[in-house]
């Protein structure tokens, strides 16, 4: 959920409830990890490999705000590479790529996670990442490499949605809008709170999904939209836990962007269906990535910790800790997962070529159109 959370987000900084399972014990975790990060490709070296012969050194890692993984998985890398992991997070994904670009020159570290698809091509065109993808790509995530596939290897994937208050509609005797274009009817005036795509990439995500959805008509759509009462706030926490009815700060507002994952946690104390539910036609398949760093003072650390993010350990972490679904389609979800977060059948796409040729322009026409 990026990666997306707050400051540009989904549900992990949200602060939301709902029962979670641990996933791996910390001696399994550990095995996974020892098993998965030695297992050939840039790796790191075998267990049974004299101390005084491994590569240490530290790995600086440059991320999004919102990343988060158990302290034993990250301990269990640390202990068996020997490399000392130490994050900086300059701020969201396009923050991240912003700053990414900008010190180009003399990278803020080794090995980057949280770019997304939104924004990994101006990444790429930029020079910004060493050629690099993990031999522990698991085949059913080779769909998500981008342009030549060599420069960012896909770690994990969401999609961005509207979520509806589905309670708040049967206490109205309301039917519930089923597609993007029911939004702009009288009867869901004042009903929509969204982020801005220039501070948010949530709602970067979902202005990508009205492009895919109405082409060049998109921006009558938006204007549509304002006129029905949109209500657009900078953040995803403000849209979610403040505007929204269906969440913790019961807001006055049914339909709220946020992740198709955000109603597994609002799951009751005892189990009980959510009050809220996503609508999956709105959905845009966000991709989040992780790539060497041109100029790293230690792509072999680096490249350990692209192997490390692929490990089954790590995969089973995320949806726990990011609130994202692995690549790994072969593990187990959460029960709650199972049942309230479905993906969505048909995703909007975009070719992250032609968002990064079109998104600033897209940017200044929906701002010029909405905030005005």
């Amino acid at each position: 959920m990026t990666s997306k959370r707050q400051s540009g987000g989904g549900p992990s900084s949200g602060g939301l409830s709902g029962s979670r399972r641990p996933v791996a014990t910390t001696a399994a975790a550990t095995a996974l990890i020892l098993a998965g990060c030695s297992a050939g490709g840039g790796g790191p070296a075998p267990t049974d490999q004299p101390d005084s012969d491994r590569a240490t050194g530290p790995v600086h890692v440059v991320t999004h705000d919102s990343f988060a993984l158990s302290d034993e998985l990250l301990e269990a890398f640390q202990a068996e590479t020997g490399h000392e992991l130490q994050f900086s997070a300059p701020g969201d994904g396009g923050a991240l790529v912003n700053q990414l670009v900008l010190t180009k020159d003399s990278p803020l570290g080794d090995v980057v996670f949280g770019v997304d698809n939104s924004f990994a091509s101006r990444g790429i065109v930029e020079g910004v990442f060493a050629e690099y993808v993990s031999p522990a790509l698991p085949g059913a995530a080779e769909q998500y490499l981008i342009d030549n596939g060599h420069d960012l290897t896909p770690i994990d994937m969401g999609d961005v949605c509207l979520n509806i208050d589905t309670a708040w509609y049967a206490d109205e005797g309301l039917d519930q809008p089923q597609i993007l274009a029911d939004l702009t009817e009288p009867q869901y005036a004042d009903q929509v709170v969204v982020t801005n795509p220039a501070t948010s990439s949530p709602g970067l995500a979902f202005l990508l999904a009205t492009v895919a959805e109405f082409g060049e008509e998109w921006t009558e759509y938006w204007q549509d939209l304002v006129d029905n009462g949109l209500l657009v706030v900078d953040s995803w926490s403000t849209a979610y836990s403040e505007e929204f009815s269906g969440s913790v700060g019961e807001g006055p507002r049914p339909i709220a962007l946020s992740y198709s994952t955000s109603p597994a946690f609002e799951v009751g104390p005892d189990g009980e269906a959510p009050a809220t539910e996503a609508m999956l036609s709105t959905c845009f398949r966000q991709v989040e990535y992780a790539g060497v760093l041109e100029g790293a003072q230690n792509p072999e650390g680096a490249q350990a910790f692209i192997d490390f993010l692929l490990t089954e350990a790590v995969q089973a972490d995320i949806p726990d800790q990011m609130f994202m679904y692995p690549v790994n389609d072969d593990l187990e979800l959460p029960e709650e997962w199972v049942r309230w977060a479905p993906l969505a059948d048909e995703p909007r796409n975009l070719d992250p070529a032609e968002i990064d040729a079109n998104r600033q322009d897209w940017i200044e026409t929906w701002t010029d159109i909405v905030i005005g």
